[in-house]
């Protein structure tokens, strides 16, 4: 690449209930008091339907991840394990349910 030029960002849409370990504390840390309507990005996919997320970046990607209420769940829970001695894994399983919730 020569002078000046940037490399694009690969671009993912991301569910919640596909998170990892790595994305859930990117955006605990990105967000730690939460995310309010400001961070929330808009759009339409291919079905026509609004489709809100928040961002996460890394050096090469930024990720958009689908917010519902089961997102600041799995936040909060992740969060509070992190900051035990003993930190089970996040159980994302028990979260099922629609993204309209």
């Amino acid at each position: 690449m020569g002078k000046g030029q940037t490399t694009a960002l690969k671009r993912v849409i991301v569910d919640y209930k596909k998170l990892d370990h790595k994305m859930l504390n990117l955006l605990v840390e990105k967000f730690p008091d939460g995310y309010d309507d400001d961070d929330i990005v808009t759009y339409r996919n291919a079905s026509n339907e609004v489709v809100e997320c928040v961002e996460v970046r890394t050096e090469d990607t930024a990720y958009l991840v689908k917010v519902s209420k089961r997102l600041v769940m799995a936040m909060e829970d992740y969060e509070e394990s992190e900051n035990q001695d003993d930190a089970p894994d996040l159980d994302t399983e028990g979260l099922e349910g629609t993204e309209d919730e």
